[in-house]
């Protein structure tokens, strides 16, 4: 695998296949990078795992913190690793040896060890380094196309709807889709022979 470039395919792959996120290193600052992108995964429906040592016995966003991977009662689909890139390779060999084993190791933005990376696919899982799952879910999703971020993908088809509140979209969708106008609206009914 090139760990310089993933194929969006690649990468919508995993986020709609994991289903549980164990996030190491997990900050219970609602400013910092790793608690922002737990919320936000967190409210696109995934089940997330916070692990911090130094935060055992409380909850951060109403979920229970652990020590390690291996204290989780549960399977773990992914593993999102949000500490120094040092501190990868202990982080991927402790999870090989949960039973069973998560699917992905996902290493954040700035963190890369491709050590932690080759014995990680060696054992059969997939790896992504050095990108942050909540950017690339909003990337892949188009909700970072309606906060004026350019997705670099033009399309003339309708956003789906999801609920009420805040637009959440799927991952499902291969194009990024925008908002009707009056001109689109015309546009469309003289396409479809009415007017």
């Amino acid at each position: 695998m090139n760990h310089d470039s993933y194929p969006d395919s690649y990468i919508r792959g995993i986020l709609n296949s994991v289903k549980t996120i164990a996030m190491v290193g997990l900050s219970p600052k609602d400013t910092r990078p790793s608690y922002l992108a737990f919320k936000y995964l967190l409210d696109r429906g995934y089940h997330m795992i916070p692990v911090n040592p130094g935060q055992v016995g409380r909850e951060i966003l109403g979920q229970k913190v652990y020590a390690t991977l291996s204290d989780i009662p549960e399977p773990i689909d992914m593993v999102d690793i949000f500490r120094g890139s040092q501190h990868a390779l202990p982080i991927v060999e402790e999870a090989l040896t949960l039973k069973p084993r998560p699917q992905v190791i996902w290493m954040q933005l700035t963190v890369r060890n491709d050590a932690a990376a080759a014995k990680a696919e060696a054992a059969g899982l997939k790896v992504v380094m050095n990108r942050c799952p909540k950017i690339e879910y909003g990337r892949l999703s188009s909700e970072i196309s309606w906060m004026g971020v350019n997705s670099r993908t033009l399309t003339s088809k309708k956003a789906q709807l999801f609920g009420k509140g805040v637009q959440r979209m799927s991952l499902n969708r291969t194009t990024t889709a925008g908002g009707t106008t009056e001109a689109t609206d015309r546009a469309q009914k003289s396409g479809d022979g009415s007017q």
